[in-house]
């Protein structure tokens, strides 16, 4: 079966979406980080324990769409359905994230796309 035309772009978006997750760990280690052991004032425990959560819901993220992609380049159903739940979380990103996470939901719920991963398994 043909592989769908879409599918590179959108694996193609979910990288650019883990190169920027990337980016804002680099941006939180290298910036807020040292500010804040570097203040050690009074609230330094929970803007520590703040940024902890936040770096691990980017890596997490990133994670997601590291495998989407990869998945969707692959051919896997694992992919398909890891891609569903990146899109799913990129409606919180508004107003761009959720355009485009609509539109990716509505592309890999079609048909022909579910029916080429699942062709392949």
């Amino acid at each position: 079966m043909k592989k769908p035309d879409l599918l590179i772009l959108v694996a193609v978006w979910q990288f650019i979406n883990a190169f920027l997750a990337l980016i804002g760990i680099i941006a939180i280690a290298a910036f807020a980080f040292p500010s804040i052991i570097w203040y050690s004032g009074p609230g330094t425990a929970t803007a520590l324990a703040g940024l902890s959560i936040g770096v691990l819901c980017l890596l997490a993220f990133l994670g997601v769409a590291l495998a989407g992609g990869i998945g969707l380049l692959m051919g896997r159903e694992w992919g398909r359905i890891v891609s569903i739940v990146h899109a799913a979380l990129n409606l919180l990103s508004i107003p761009i994230g959720t355009v485009l996470g609509i539109l990716v939901l509505i592309y890999l719920v079609r048909a022909d796309v579910r029916d080429y991963f699942q062709a392949d398994a």
